[in-house]
């Protein structure tokens, strides 16, 4: 039976290659707040103490997976995401930071249409409260779709996909945060829309096929594919498609919020120059990585 210290010691020792002294310490730190309830000051404290046979067990499980590659959020099979624990598998993307910063902005957006709705009632006297309708195209885990519910507990919520096994899996987030979520199986760059929408809002695959070996093995061999990739050598083509169906899709004073290829910026936002608004937005380290869209 060993001690919490020579597992801190195999972690470094073992994944040294693969990551760096912090990385490895925050990846150890994650594993014993998951599996002890220990948080860093009181893991300094019980860096002694001997671990029970099940609890060694799933560290030694984890370091194995780790130094195969397998992204932490998959072993421990959950991600954060905007305050939220999202159930993630290999048939989903694991939600990145700069998805967390279009979230942000999507609040924003919202709660500015949610406003100046009011306001047109006031004016106009009328006691209707509109119901916003949001659709995000590419679900995956769910996560963008959920949150949003979360935010705006009154929105229709419309979440699609082409793999199955990932609406599977956003489902379950669904039950898990207990969001209605109106999730349609569909293969959208062969497929109509219906109805119109005050947020189209898309994380599509977008990296080229020709950026393949630009792509971390642990993201290429344990996440989808279809999720990362362009079907086809055309990167661009969701935003191709997304462009054309808002023009008849949004709704008045709707929005389009997409995270893109930041190799890609003006070559995606030149697919949206016929709207009346088309900004290029950075994220927190400066890569082009958001397309605003307003009518």
């Amino acid at each position: 039976m060993g001690t919490l210290k020579d597992i801190k010691s195999d972690f470094q020792e073992e994944l040294s290659q693969q990551y760096s002294v912090s990385e490895t310490e925050v990846l150890f730190e994650i594993f014993s707040e998951e599996w002890l309830g220990l948080n860093r000051l009181q893991l300094r404290a019980a860096l002694q103490n001997p671990l029970e046979n099940e609890a060694e067990g799933k560290f030694k499980d984890a370091l194995r997976q780790l130094k195969a590659g397998v992204p932490y959020q998959q072993i421990l099979g959950k991600a954060l995401f905007y305050g939220l624990d999202f159930v993630v598998d290999n048939n989903v993307l694991i939600p990145r930071p700069e998805t967390e910063e279009l979230m942000e902005i999507a609040v924003a957006e919202l709660q500015l249409l949610t406003e100046r709705s009011k306001v047109r009632s006031e004016i106009d006297n009328t006691s209707g409260k509109h119901q916003l309708k949001i659709i995000d195209i590419g679900t995956g885990s769910g996560a963008i779709a959920i949150t949003l519910k979360k935010q705006f507990p009154d929105a229709v919520v419309y979440a699609v996909d082409y793999s199955e096994a990932a609406l599977q899996t956003a489902a379950g987030n669904a039950v898990l945060h207990e969001t209605e979520i109106n999730f349609i199986h569909m293969d959208y760059l062969n497929s109509e829309l219906q109805g119109k929408f005050d947020l189209i809002i898309s994380n599509p695959p977008y990296i080229g096929r020709d950026e393949a070996d630009e792509i971390a093995d642990s993201v290429k061999e344990f996440e989808p594919k279809m999720a990362l990739f362009s079907p086809v050598e055309d990167a661009l083509i969701f935003y191709r498609k997304i462009a054309a169906d808002s023009a008849y899709h949004l709704a008045e004073q709707g929005i389009i919020l997409l995270e893109i290829n930041q190799k890609l910026g003006p070559e995606t936002l030149e697919l949206f120059k016929e709207f009346p608004s088309a900004e290029l937005l950075k994220d927190l380290s400066g890569n082009d990585r958001f397309i605003r869209v307003g009518i």
